[in-house]
C-alpha cells in the first residue's frame, strides 16, 4: 500500500481509535475515505486503517456502502487480495482496518515507465485474476477495477484491494441511478443498463491490460460522457496497433475480455486465468532451409527447437538459429536431413518422397558415408548425447528440488498457518492445532475478554493465521471473561451524563422511556444489566462486567393533568407528549361544569409513549323532578325540598294572627313555583304558596 506525504494539520495523526489503533501517518485520500498507517497496539503490528470522511457520516447510503466494503472483503481470503482485519465506528465515524502493504500501485508504475513489457503485463494480470477469481467464486463483483486498486508490494507480492463498490453478484446486479466505478474502465452494460456482474470486472481487466501494454487508455474525451459513449458503441483497438511488437495472443486476449456483448467475454476471472495457464497454449513450428548441390534442390527442415507463444510468456520471441541456411554437397544431402532432424529436439525428420535422393555412400559401398555427411552425423550424435546429459541433470535437479520442497513444504520442516481457534474449548483448540502439525504449550496464558466466554480460548501466541515451522509450540490464551469495572452514579442523573459515562466500557441497549411523577424529564429512573445469575439492578450495584449490556430507563416527566379541561384541550395536551386520549365516560357532577373532565387515568402503570388516558366528562348537575308537596305544612315541604338540594322561598305572612302562633308549622302549602312534576336541578329555588 503506497505511502504519501503526511499532512501535518490532519487531526487524525496521533489519535487513538477504539483504544487500539494509533494513527501514525496518512497514506492516501479518496472520494469516500482517507487511508492511514496505524499501529495495532494490542497485537503490535502495522496496519492500514481506512476512515470515512466526516462530512459523509450523516449520509446513511455512504455509511452502508462503506460497511459493505468491509463485509465483502472480509469474506475473502487469498494471497492476492488485501486482507481485512477489523471494522467499527467511533464518534459517528466508520473505519476499516486492513493489511498494510508497503509499496506502490500499478498506477504509479505506469506513470514511471509509461508502458510495460508483455511479460510484466501478464505477470500482473495473472496475480489480479487469481485474486479476482477468489472473489467471483464467493459471489462478489468488485465493480471498481483500475490500476489505483492494484498494489505492488516491495517484496514482489501483487494484491487487489478496495472493494468499496463490491456487491454480491446475481444474474443482473443493478448499480442504482448513478454509475459507480471509474468511467475509463466501465463496461458497456454498466453504461447502458446500469447492471454489473463478473463479466463487467473482466471488461475492466481488458482495459487495464491494454493500458499496461500501450501506456494509455483506449478511449479519450474531454467529457466523461464522451468516454462512456465510446465504451458503449466502439470496439477496443488492438494493442499492437499502438505498440508494434505486442504478441498477437495478447491482442486476442484484450479483444476477448473487452467484447461489447458480455456473453462473448470470459464468464469470470477463473475462466480467463485457466485460458492463460494452459487452454490457450499454441506452438508455432519454425523451419530452416537447406540448399543441396549441385542441383540446388531445397528441403525444409525442422528447427533445432520449437518456438511457441504460450500464455506463460505471451509474446516471448523464438531464439534465432545461426544455422538457418546450410549448404550441403550432393553426397551429404540425405545425411544432412537426418542430422538436422535429429537435432530438432525430438521433432522427426520428414520422410523422403519417391524421387528424393537418399544418403550417398562413399565409393558406392553400403553403410559408408562421405566425409561431409560423416561430420554432420557426428555432430548430431554429440547433440543427442549432450541432450541426454542435460535431461539427466534436469531430472536429478527436479528430484532434489522436489525432495527439498517436500521437506520444507508438506514435510517435517515445512511452514503451516496457525488455525483460528478463538471461541473454542481447550480440547477443540488442541485438536485443530495438532492437526496442522503443531503442538500446544504446556502452560496456558490468560487475559480478560469481553466477547469470549470464560474458560474458552481467547487467542493464541503466536497469533492465528501466522505461518510458523511445523512442530512449533503454540500457547493457548484462555479468556477470564470480561473485567469488572466500577459503575458511576446512574439513578437520578441526566441521561446524557450517564450515557457518556457508560458508553466506552459497556454495551448500551435501547433506552426505555416512561412517565414518572417523581422524576424530572430526561432523568435516569433505573438501569438494569444481565449476568449469569439473571437481571442485575445497576442502580444499586457498585461494579459490572466490561462490555456487559446496560438498559437505561429514563423519565418523560409526569403525565399532564387534564382535569378541568375540555375534551379537545385534553386531546391536544396528551398528543403533545405522545399520549393518546382513551375512552370518554360521562357523569353528572354538581361541582364540575358540563363538558369539563372530572377525572383521568392511564391504562398502563407506569405510562409510556403511546399509552391511552381514559377520562370522565361532566354532564353537569343531575336533573330533579319536583315532588308534590301540596297540603304539607310549610316546614315539612321546606324539609322535603331542601333534602333534594333545592332552595326554598316562603313569602312573609301578612295576617296579624300569624304573630301569635307558629304559622309555618300549621299552614298547609297550596302550591309551588315551578309546579310539581317540573324538572329542576340542585341549587334551584322553589317558591311555596299558602293561604294566610
Amino acid at each position: 500500500m503506497p505511502q504519501m506525504t503526511t499532512n501535518a494539520t490532519d487531526p487524525m495523526i496521533g489519535r487513538m481509535i477504539d483504544r487500539r489503533y494509533r494513527v501514525r501517518s496518512r497514506i492516501a485520500r479518496g472520494g469516500m475515505a482517507t487511508v492511514y498507517l496505524a499501529t495495532d497496539v494490542r497485537l503490535e503490528r502495522r496496519v492500514a486503517i481506512k476512515i470515512m470522511h466526516g462530512h459523509l457520516a450523516d449520509d446513511q447510503a455512504f455509511r452502508e456502502r462503506f460497511i459493505q466494503e468491509a463485509r465483502s472483503a472480509a469474506r475473502l481470503s487469498h494471497p492476492n487480495l488485501v486482507g481485512v482485519y477489523d471494522q467499527g465506528a467511533e464518534d459517528d465515524t466508520a473505519y476499516i482496518v486492513m493489511e498494510y502493504i508497503p509499496g506502490i500501485t500499478l498506477r504509479d508504475l505506469l506513470q514511471e515507465h509509461h508502458a510495460l513489457t508483455p511479460e510484466q503485463a501478464t505477470d500482473i494480470l495473472r496475480a489480479v485474476l487469481a485474486g479476482l477469481a477468489s472473489a467471483h467464486r464467493a459471489g462478489i463483483v468488485h465493480r471498481d477495477l483500475k490500476p489505483e486498486n492494484v498494489l505492488l508490494a516491495d517484496d514482489g507480492r501483487i494484491k487487489l484491494g478496495d472493494f468499496g463498490l463490491a456487491r454480491a453478484t446475481t444474474a443482473n446486479t443493478a448499480t442504482g441511478a448513478a454509475l459507480l466505478g471509474t468511467i475509463a474502465y466501465l463496461s458497456p452494460e454498466l453504461v447502458t443498463r446500469g447492471a454489473a456482474d463478473s463479466r463487467s470486472d473482466i471488461y475492466a481487466l481488458g482495459i487495464m491490460l491494454y493500458e499496461m501494454l500501450t501506456g494509455e487508455q483506449p478511449y479519450k474525451g474531454d467529457q466523461p460522457m464522451q468516454i462512456a459513449y465510446q465504451h458503449a458503441n466502439d470496439t477496443v483497438p488492438r494493442p499492437s496497433a499502438a505498440v508494434p511488437g505486442v504478441p498477437p495472443e495478447l491482442d486476442e486476449l484484450v479483444a476477448w475480455a473487452t467484447a461489447r456483448n458480455p456473453d462473448d467475454r470470459p464468464a469470470d476471472a477463473r475462466e480467463m486465468l485457466d485460458h492463460m495457464s494452459g487452454g490457450a497454449q499454441r506452438a508455432t513450428g519454425q523451419y530452416r532451409t537447406a540448399v543441396l548441390r549441385p542441383e540446388n534442390a531445397t528441403a525444409i527442415l525442422p528447427s533445432d527447437g520449437p518456438a511457441s507463444h504460450t500464455p506463460a510468456s505471451y509474446g516471448s520471441a523464438p531464439e534465432d538459429d545461426a544455422d538457418d541456411t546450410t549448404v550441403l554437397d550432393r553426397a551429404g544431402a540425405g545425411a544432412g536431413v537426418l542430422a538436422a532432424g535429429g537435432a530438432a529436439g525430438g521433432v522427426a525428420p520428414r520422410q523422403r518422397g519417391r524421387n528424393q535422393p537418399g544418403p550417398r555412400r562413399t565409393g558406392g559401398q553400403p553403410g559408408v558415408l562421405s566425409p561431409a555427411a560423416q561430420r554432420l552425423a557426428d555432430k548430431s550424435a554429440k547433440r543427442r548425447k549432450r541432450g541426454w546429459i542435460i535431461l539427466a541433470v534436469v531430472v536429478l535437479l527436479a528430484l532434489v528440488g522436489g525432495t527439498i520442497g517436500w521437506v520444507y513444504g508438506p514435510g517435517p520442516l515445512g511452514n503451516v498457518r496457525i488455525p483460528e481457534v478463538a471461541g473454542k474449548s481447550v480440547s477443540q483448540a488442541r485438536q485443530l492445532i495438532e492437526a496442522q502439525g503443531l503442538r500446544t504449550a504446556t502452560s496456558n496464558g490468560h487475559r480478560f475478554d469481553a466477547v469470549i466466554a470464560k474458560g474458552e480460548v481467547s487467542t493464541t501466541k503466536p497469533a492465528a493465521k501466522r505461518e510458523v515451522r511445523k512442530g512449533t509450540a503454540i500457547q493457548l490464551v484462555l479468556s477470564d471473561g470480561p473485567r469488572t469495572i466500577a459503575l458511576p452514579a446512574i439513578v437520578g442523573q441526566p441521561e446524557s451524563t450517564v450515557t457518556a459515562a457508560l458508553d466506552d466500557d459497556f454495551e448500551l441497549q435501547d433506552t426505555q422511556y416512561q412517565f414518572s411523577a417523581d422524576a424530572a424529564k430526561d432523568t435516569v429512573i433505573a438501569a438494569t444489566g444481565r449476568d449469569a445469575s439473571g437481571t442485575v439492578d445497576l442502580g444499586k450495584a457498585e461494579t459490572y462486567a466490561e462490555r456487559g449490556p446496560v438498559t437505561l430507563t429514563v423519565s418523560l416527566g409526569p403525565v399532564p393533568d387534564v382535569v378541568g379541561k375540555t375534551v379537545d384541550d385534553a386531546r391536544s395536551t396528551l398528543e403533545a407528549v405522545d399520549l393518546e386520549l382513551g375512552t370518554q365516560d360521562a357523569k353528572y357532577d354538581d361541582q364540575v361544569p358540563e363538558g369539563q373532565i372530572i377525572s383521568a387515568k392511564a391504562t398502563e402503570d407506569p405510562a409510556v409513549r403511546g399509552t391511552s388516558i381514559d377520562v370522565v366528562v361532566s354532564k353537569g348537575p343531575a336533573p330533579i323532578q319536583l315532588p308534590e308537596v301540596r297540603d304539607k305544612t310549610i316546614n315539612d315541604a321546606t324539609s322535603t325540598l331542601e333534602g333534594l338540594g333545592l332552595k326554598v322561598s316562603v313569602p312573609d305572612c301578612t295576617n296579624i294572627l300569624c304573630g301569635f302562633y307558629d304559622w309555618k308549622a300549621t299552614l298547609p302549602v297550596t302550591g309551588t313555583d315551578p309546579p310539581a312534576g317540573s324538572t329542576v336541578h340542585r341549587g334551584d329555588t322553589i317558591t311555596l304558596a299558602y293561604e294566610q
